[in-house]
């Protein structure tokens, strides 16, 4: 059977400040990887879960970046690789959604969207993957969003940067299949904790045919599956509580 084992791997989570992120680290930890906790402004929130983490036996390293920065990228990755080893494992979570219609997206939300939802998860990958195929293993799992699918709520601009997500997981993937690593999307929708929801809780719970919101967990659960799955490669997955079937 092919190695899908997250056990002793080096793990990068960027956006491990927010839920999901907070999520995606404990379920990665838990499998025995190492994680670097790559964080914006919350620096509170990841030293706290790095922590947790390091109490309960594992190893993690908190690191701030603005990932709206083109050089921040590759100083993220070399502070990974300097303090826990190269990365296996690249989770590129972080996102700005700044909800605004079309014709109150100018240059500058353009500009700002595509920095962290796009060029950044482009330029951390573009980094690892080298070291990932000279090695023979690993894994990039980019978290999207349905409005790459649907268009969503919040704007075009998020919706072009989740959409041009996907479209960068089919390059990568069918390209680096063949060194052993896999590249995939997964795109939830309507999670609780996330601060993203077009509305109260309550009110757009409704609108989910399973009745209710995801949890992150839930959502960390799914991308621990696609992870460690090393036949799983150039998909994109939706996790929407049936919302959207496809």
């Amino acid at each position: 059977m092919a190695d899908g084992s997250l056990a002793g791997r080096v793990a990068l989570v960027t956006g491990a400040d927010g839920g999901i992120g907070q999520a995606l680290c404990r379920a990665i930890a838990a499998e025995g990887a190492a994680v670097v906790l790559a964080h914006g402004e919350d620096g509170a929130t990841a030293e706290a879960l790095a922590r947790e983490l390091q109490q309960a036996g594992g190893r993690a390293f908190p690191v701030g970046a603005d990932l709206g920065e083109p050089d921040a990228p590759a100083a993220l990755v070399d502070a990974a690789e300097g303090t826990l080893g190269p990365v296996d494992v690249l989770v590129a979570n972080a996102g700005v959604a700044r909800p605004a219609p079309t014709h109150e997206v100018d240059a500058a939300l353009w500009d700002a969207t595509m920095a962290v939802n796009l060029r950044a998860p482009f330029l951390l990958a573009r980094r690892v993957l080298p070291g990932m195929r000279g090695r023979g293993w690993g894994r990039v799992l980019f978290i999207t969003s349905v409005a790459g699918f649907t268009g969503g709520l919040v704007g075009p601009h998020y919706a072009a940067s989740k959409a041009a997500l996907h479209g960068l997981a089919h390059y990568v993937a069918s390209r680096a299949a063949v060194d052993g690593v896999t590249v995939n999307a997964l795109a939830p929708a309507l999670i609780a904790g996330t601060m993203m929801l077009p509305g109260p809780a309550g009110e757009v719970a409704r609108r989910v045919p399973v009745g209710r919101l995801g949890e992150p967990d839930e959502v960390a659960d799914l991308a621990h599956a696609m992870l460690a799955n090393a036949y799983l490669t150039n998909q994109v997955v939706g996790l929407d509580g049936g919302m959207y079937p496809r």
